[in-house]
């Protein structure tokens, strides 16, 4: 968004000079004590960590360009071991659509190392910048540091100048691993009010302070008469600018621990949106838009709402499919299969579509909006209340505030009595109401015809189930032989078609014997892969060296009644969580184990069975183990009833998984016969 200032300032040439807000640091202040340090003094365990980030974000005016965004970012990093290698590459994206297009420039890139007792400093070459596309709007500024070791220290200064004022940069002040000082610095002429959004569980230091600014301008005067005359008159426009500054020292490497969305909605971080401009002597103009005024301009859309009305293209192709079909479940199937099993997903996100829902169409191939608007369009066509529903994906950060670029997906969503079915054709492995794992991500914005729009939840709320059945023998050397089958049903069958069933036999039965060490696969068969109206089914024969499960001592062999089944380790490791736990979709896990113990043993002990229950009915888990004679039968499920758990249940979730886990480990003891 460019904004000028002609109207209000007559023609003037003007030149505003902004200061750099002063920091306690700056770039090139890189000592020996720093190069030497071998750990970070509050995480041992870190490879990298940001010793400063500063940012500032501040406005310039031309009568040429209008105001102009300007950020300036200084990075300095410390890397620790190899591991943290990665933190000396930097990728900047910038908005590039031909016109009104930002700029990138990189300078001040240096890393430093400690060599016999010197600090040695290393610029960044020309060969370590470059840029690359990443689509028809987005390029992307990289660079990669030179001489990047152990101890090292890498230092840089970008700088962003964008034509568009409406959004600020996000200022990220929490990483993957440590920063020990971050600030962020706004200037904003008193013109423009801004609404800062804070993102994550860490407040910073605000500070904020008005100074007195002027843009000085140029007027030009020509008199007529016998000679042209030309004056020059000095003045100058005086107005206040808000400076505010956000500030963290010592923040805690965000760790992406297991069950995650996406770590980014819960860091540290802050957004600007405009709210409204003021100028003198004009009106007020707001920029204050709902969720509703955000959907209905994407409805209105040439590449949305114009494509999801296009005719003339499938008609023909749509009326033999539908020939005989009666129900509007049986429509809605025909129509989703054809269109999934037709179109190929070129792999590009948006709402927008790409080729045209026409194109796509005839060369059977287009991004997410070409193939779910026309699956939408062929919907209506044949009765249905069909209608798009917007959707930001897993991989993109819940928006804070209403705006266009908080949704890159659309998805379909069919009508039929109280229930609504959502579709999404774009995934070989989806059916209707099992959606891509990318697409579940929250709530979705549902738009009718008329351009309403309204919230829809699209987290999963029925359980999917995963049921397995071992059917083994043991000897007394300790040697399990037998046979396992697995059935997988709704997402558990989706997640498993997209794994494995492009995958050779033999190398499923790789992945299968890397995931269970000591057991070796033999006949091998998967049914009903592709038959999505029942479950994915897996079955194999094996053998196991009881490696971990079975131990021999003396006349005595300990045995885990789940065998290589069983979990060993909590994947809930942090002593507190500030963001929720997300299993994606509620699910049940089924065991049924039945093992011949080996003849001339008699049972010492078996574990007691355990029935636990969380609260608000968060899950349970029920472990039953029972010995008849020399047949040991296990029973145990394990059940998650809901997609999401707010971190305020962390503590129950984690000590409720550590009781599973202990429970799977106990031993049944055997002993032999004399």
């Amino acid at each position: 968004m460019k904004i000028r200032l002609i109207a209000l300032f007559v023609l003037f040439s003007s030149h505003i000079t902004l200061q750099a807000q002063e920091f306690e640091y700056e770039l090139g202040e890189v000592t020996k004590e720093e190069l030497a340090q071998t750990s970070h003094p509050l995480d041992k365990d870190a490879s990298a960590a940001i010793l400063f980030s500063k940012g500032e974000t501040y406005m310039i005016y031309s009568e040429r360009e209008g105001f102009e965004l300007i950020t300036e970012v200084d990075m300095k990093i410390k890397i620790y071991n190899k591991d943290g290698y990665d933190w000396a590459n930097r990728s900047i994206q910038f908005y590039d659509p031909g016109s009104d297009r930002e700029e990138v420039s990189i300078s001040k890139a240096y890393t430093y190392n400690l060599e016999d007792g010197s600090i040695k400093k290393t610029k960044l070459k020309s060969e370590g910048e470059f840029t690359e596309e990443v689509n028809k709007y987005w390029k992307r500024k990289k660079i990669v540091m030179p001489d990047v070791k152990e101890g090292s220290i890498i230092e840089y200064r970008y700088k962003i100048t964008s034509p568009h004022i409406s959004t600020f940069p996000e200022w990220r002040f929490q990483e993957g691993i440590p920063v020990d000082h971050s600030k962020y610095v706004t200037k904003v002429p008193e013109y423009f009010t801004y609404t800062p959004n804070f993102r994550g569980y860490h407040m910073p230091k605000v500070t904020q302070e008005k100074v007195s600014k002027s843009i000085s301008f140029t007027t030009k005067n020509r008199s007529e008469g016998m000679v042209t005359q030309t004056t020059f008159d000095n003045s100058k426009v005086d107005y206040l600018e808000t400076i505010t500054g956000y500030e963290f020292t010592n923040l805690p490497a965000m760790k992406d621990e297991s069950f995650v969305s996406n770590i980014n909605n819960y860091t540290a971080s802050i957004e600007h949106e405009i709210t409204m401009i003021k100028y003198p002597n004009q009106p007020l103009k707001s920029f204050s838009a709902t969720w509703e005024d955000v959907a209905k301009s994407i409805y209105d859309n040439e590449n949305f709402g114009v494509e999801l009305k296009k005719t003339g293209y499938f008609e023909e192709d749509i009326n033999a499919l539908l020939s005989g079909l009666k129900t509007s479940e049986e429509k809605m199937n025909a129509i989703y299969y054809y269109v999934r099993d037709k179109m190929n997903w070129n792999e590009y996100y948006g709402y927008s579509c790409q080729e045209g829902v026409k194109k796509a169409y005839k060369d059977k191939v287009g991004n997410i909006a070409d193939i779910n608007l026309m699956l939408t369009a062929m919907l209506r066509y044949a009765g249905l209340d069909a209608n798009p529903v917007l959707v930001t994906t897993r991989s993109n950060k819940i928006a804070l505030f209403p705006n266009r670029d908080a949704f890159n997906y659309v998805i379909a969503a069919v009508q039929s009595g109280n229930k609504t079915i959502l579709l999404d054709a774009t995934s070989k492995s989806a059916k209707p109401d099992i959606l891509p794992i990318r697409a579940i991500n929250w709530l979705g914005r549902l738009i009718k015809k008329d351009g309403v729009s309204g919230e829809i939840p699209l987290l999963p709320t029925t359980p999917s189930m995963e049921s397995i059945s071992l059917l083994a023998t043991l000897d007394a050397d300790g040697k399990l032989k037998g046979q396992l089958k697995t059935q997988y049903f709704d997402y558990n069958a989706y997640a498993f078609r997209e794994r494995y069933t492009s995958l050779s036999k033999e190398s499923r039965i790789e992945r299968i014997e890397e995931s269970y060490k000591g057991i070796e696969v033999n006949n091998y068969e998967i049914a009903n892969a592709k038959d999505f109206d029942k479950p994915v089914t897996e079955q194999y024969e094996f053998t196991h060296n009881g490696d971990g499960n079975i131990d021999i001592i003396g006349d005595k062999i300990y045995i885990n009644p789940m065998f290589f089944l069983t979990q060993s380790e909590n994947p809930f490791k942090q002593e507190k969580r500030e963001y929720p736990v997300d299993f994606i979709f509620p699910r049940q896990d089924r065991y049924m184990i039945s093992v011949t113990l080996p003849e001339g043993y008699t049972v010492e002990s078996v574990p007691q069975s355990l029935s636990l229950a969380m609260e608000q009915n968060i899950g349970s888990f029920n472990y039953n183990v029972v010995v008849n004679d020399n047949q040991l039968i296990v029973r145990a499920m394990l059940q998650l009833n809901y997609a999401s758990i707010p971190q305020d249940y962390y503590l129950t979730i984690k000590d409720f998984f550590q009781k599973t886990i202990e429970k799977q480990n106990e031993k049944i003891i055997i002993t032999k016969n004399k």
